[in-house]
């Protein structure tokens, strides 16, 4: 195969990619999370993190003093977030 060729097939690769990652977007931002079960740590604090547990993995997260603005992760992305996180990839020093 050709360099050219070679180059032409990673391209398609990377299109087929991008578009499938825009398609799950779509349908992740298309869901109905009105029933949504929303968690939060233990604890009275008024405003806190809350996540919940959507379809195929994904997960939504807000803040309870804004439950308008929600935000919505993909099973991968919300995978690699726990991974970060676990491996200390967001500790702050002090």
């Amino acid at each position: 195969m050709s360099a050219a060729a070679e180059q032409e097939a990673a391209d398609r690769e990377a299109a087929e990619r991008a578009a499938a990652k825009e398609a799950e977007k779509v349908w992740l931002y298309g869901l109905d999370i009105s029933d949504a079960t929303w968690q939060r740590a233990p604890g009275d604090a008024e405003e806190a993190v809350e996540i919940a547990f959507l379809e195929r993995g994904a997960v939504a997260m807000r803040n309870s003093t804004e439950p308008d603005v929600v935000l919505r992760y993909t099973k991968a992305e919300w995978d690699a977030f726990v991974l970060g996180a676990r491996d200390g990839e967001f500790d702050l020093e002090i």
